[in-house]
């Protein structure tokens, strides 16, 4: 939902970042997989007992990872660079689940349901993206929904800041999950009917 809404008030610094990295020679994927080096790094920071550099390396993380999609459009998109993105995007998530149930053993059930539901979600997401012929301003069909990646975002960060109220977040992550992978479902019989 924010990532759809709210982009428009940090899309400038997400294009001057672009360009600057742009003019550095760095490429879109480079770019991608520095995100995605960061993104995995801030599980491990996180199990080592560090939540709130873990979060700032989170959110590096997404923020570069706006990044290069910007700067995708702005030279050469790659089917191949989308393709990275969202395989590391789900590599990151997954990265932050393990190093939270690291820490956090007690709460493993919950984690689970959570991992279940992403997958849930980004099975509609990916499978519609794929069949549809609507194209947005990314590489596929764009599923908006009440949890996008901004939300997740939160969620995890309040997971990592907060773990006397973990399992109530995560169970709460889990419910707007499956919310959101009804949402898109309902969509996709809408526009594919």
């Amino acid at each position: 939902m924010l990532d759809t809404h709210a982009r428009k008030y940090v899309q400038p610094s997400i294009e001057h970042t672009s360009k600057w990295l742009t003019k550095l020679g760095l490429t879109a994927n480079q770019v991608t997989t520095i995100a995605f080096i960061i993104g995995i790094a801030s599980g491990g920071i996180y199990a080592l007992g560090f939540p709130i550099l873990a979060v700032i390396a989170l959110w590096l993380s997404g923020f570069l990872d706006a990044v290069d999609g910007t700067m995708a459009r702005m030279t050469k998109p790659s089917s191949f660079g989308t393709v990275m993105d969202i395989t590391f995007d789900r590599i990151v998530e997954i990265s932050i689940i393990l190093g939270v149930a690291y820490l956090h053993p007690e709460v493993m059930w919950p984690l689970l349901l959570l991992s279940v539901s992403i997958i849930f979600s980004m099975t509609i997401f990916l499978t519609v993206g794929a069949v549809s012929e609507k194209q947005g301003i990314k590489s596929f069909y764009y599923q908006a929904g009440v949890a996008e990646r901004t939300e997740g975002f939160i969620f995890f960060s309040v997971m990592m800041l907060f773990p006397s109220i973990l399992m109530w977040t995560t169970l709460a992550f889990f419910a707007v999950e499956v919310f959101t992978a009804m949402q898109r479902f309902l969509e996709a019989k809408r526009i594919l009917s």
